[in-house]
């Protein structure tokens, strides 16, 4: 990365920014929040707009018994000028509508056995000298004697509860074994006609949604503008002023190979400015350069966080492992093709899901290595292929291998086992190579010596190990080799690991890392088990998918359909959840075990030009 330090008269910047965002590689400083009121309400008015469109992609009143009046109401619907609020406005106003139609459907159906009836001619019975009383009581506890004593008359009367009223002069004392109830307000038509009435007014707002609906490409275009606004206002206001105000000077980066066309842009303007090379301490912008395959993986690096400056990229390397150990969870051939279909049909767009946009030559690349390792692994759709394979070929001999238990000091051990542990190994011990040489290159060989020691130690003892084992050195020199990495690595982790210390200090702060590392290792080597077990597990359930099939197949027949039906629902189950532990796990001994021995921190911030 270039820096760029540019000096402008207040009056210019507006108009350099501009000019910058044209450009588009850039990358200004900017605020980490809203600087003021106006950039916290140019923020507030796009995160409306997202919230709307997102609510208005979600309505569909196809189904809706007034589908066609909400369609009609749609076609004369007038908008508001401001599209995200007066969207939002109908949206509040359906909302006050529904709640007010409910609350009247309840009012209705506790009016509907008084029936109908003039409120106010009832009313104007209390000018004339009268007392209207309204009861409802179950129906076991009415008496037929209560007319016969009393100026009464039924109104409704079911199975649970009878409704009445009495009438009698004011002041004259008359008493009931109940009490009345609280006097309806109207009938229950007047209720009838309030939620007609409302209803039509929810036709029409729903037929305002609708309208706005087809506005979203309009909104979405302001919501973009937004953003590019917003982000040129925050460049704008991060501009250090000086001079008496007179001056701002802006602070920039950009990658290397844009220096040429940027300077000659610059002197174009007449800016002043100045260019040096990024330094670490200037916590420049990262944009990571990669090929084809690997730049298909830094999402996965940006999940987890962008190198510093001085970092390396990890991406290359996760890119090949996370491959390797999707393939090995997943560990079936058939799956992987399957992967393959659908990583295809994403790219072709024949097949359409939102959450997987853009990673159809992801999900096909993770598909070809799970075909390639479920084959070798001898997995295919559940079945064992080497039940397929004739009898004393190579093949069967392989088959058997792959499958068979290996003879070791704890006893027999699964092979495919023992090569999730060896992958393991082989994944840490790159991790402390790298983080060696990453360290040494970025602090210098001085503060790094008890990493080199702890380097030296694993990785030359394990090479001598595996000479030993294979009998490619003697035992003399076997000998040697240990003595020689055993004193090496006992002085740079013991007495210089930090030189000029105190060598007591120095023992002792080698010998807490050393029980770190015993117990860091060992349990970072056993977490890839992992990668045998998830693809044990999914080739199980795939086989008792198959075997449950088989079991209900029978003599054909009627058998035949849930036979497919058991396969094709137990295997997209399988292939479903497979692909999760596939997707997480790996996740998890790149970001946890591997990043944790390279010394890998992530805290550097991505790349973000100035652009329209």
């Amino acid at each position: 990365m270039m820096k760029y330090s540019f000096i402008l008269l207040s009056g210019e910047t507006e108009g350099f920014l501009e000019k910058l965002q044209e450009l588009g590689v850039v990358d200004v400083t900017r605020s980490a929040r809203p600087v003021d009121d106006n950039s916290a309400r140019m923020l507030d008015d796009a995160a409306a707009a997202k919230r709307i469109i997102t609510k208005l992609e979600g309505i569909n009143y196809d189904k809706e018994a007034d589908k066609d009046a909400i369609a009609k109401a749609a076609a004369v619907s007038v908008l508001d000028d401001n599209l995200t609020e007066g969207a939002q406005k109908s949206f509040v106003e359906l909302m006050e509508l529904e709640a007010a139609r409910n609350a009247a459907e309840k009012e209705m159906r506790s009016r509907l056995p008084w029936g109908d009836f003039d409120k106010a001619r009832l009313d104007s019975l209390d000018d004339l000298g009268y007392t209207v009383r309204y009861y409802m009581v179950p129906a076991k506890k009415y008496s037929e004697d209560w007319a016969q004593l009393y100026p009464l008359e039924v109104i409704c009367q079911d199975k649970a509860n009878v409704w009445f009223v009495t009438i009698c002069p004011k002041g004259e004392e008359y008493a009931l074994p109940v009490d009345p109830v609280t006097a309806p307000e109207g009938s229950w038509k007047q209720s009838e006609d309030e939620i007609k009435e409302l209803n039509a007014r929810i036709i029409n707002t729903k037929g305002a949604l609708l309208k706005y609906k087809e506005s979203i490409p309009v909104i979405e275009s302001a919501y973009k503008k937004g953003l590019v606004d917003l982000d040129m206002y925050l460049a704008k206001a991060s501009t250090e002023s000086a001079a008496d105000n007179m001056l701002n000077v802006l602070e920039g980066f950009a990658p290397v190979e844009n220096d040429g066309l940027l300077c000659s842009s610059f002197d174009e303007m007449g800016v002043l400015y100045i260019k040096e090379d990024a330094k670490e301490e200037d916590n420049p912008p990262i944009k990571l350069k990669n090929n084809r395959f690997v730049k298909m993986f830094e999402s996965l690096t940006g999940m987890y966080g962008m190198p510093d400056y001085g970092e390396y990229d990890p991406t290359p390397v996760v890119s090949i492992f996370f491959l390797l150990f999707f393939a090995m969870c997943l560990g079936d051939a058939g799956y992987g093709l399957v992967l393959i279909l659908v990583g295809l049909a994403l790219n072709k767009g024949w097949l359409k899901i939102s959450m997987f946009d853009g990673l159809g030559s992801l999900i096909a690349t993770l598909g070809a290595a799970t075909a390639v390792v479920g084959g070798a692994l001898g997995t295919f759709f559940g079945m064992s292929i080497i039940n397929l394979v004739p009898d004393g070929t190579a093949v069967k001999s392989y088959y058997e291998f792959v499958g068979s238990n290996i003879p070791t000091p704890m006893g027999e051990l699964p092979f495919q086992m023992l090569l999730a542990l060896g992958i393991g190994v082989f994944h840490i011990c790159l991790a402390m190579i790298i983080k060696a040489v990453g360290y040494t290159k970025r602090f210098g060989i001085k503060e790094n010596i008890a990493t080199w020691g702890w380097l030296i130690l694993i990785v030359g003892g394990l090479i001598v190990a595996l000479l030993g084992v294979g009998k490619l050195i003697s035992a003399e020199a076997i000998k040697w080799a240990v003595i020689v990495i055993g004193a090496v690595s006992a002085l740079a982790i013991y007495i210089f690991n930090t030189p000029g210390r105190n060598p007591l200090i120095n023992v002792g702060a080698g010998l807490w890392d050393t029980y770190n590392m015993a117990t860091g290792i060992l349990g970072d080597v056993l977490s890839y088990i992992r990668l045998f077990a998830l693809g044990l597990a999914g080739g199980m359930l795939g086989a008792a998918f198959n075997d449950l099939g088989t079991m209900v197949l029978g003599d054909g027949g009627i058998g035949w359909v849930f036979f497919i039906l058991i396969l094709l629902i137990g295997h997209v189950l399988n292939l479903l959840m497979s692909c999760l532990g596939a997707f997480v796990h790996p996740l998890r001994l790149n970001f946890v075990e591997y990043f944790k021995n390279s010394g890998y921190e992530g805290k550097g911030k991505t790349y973000k030009p100035l652009t329209k």
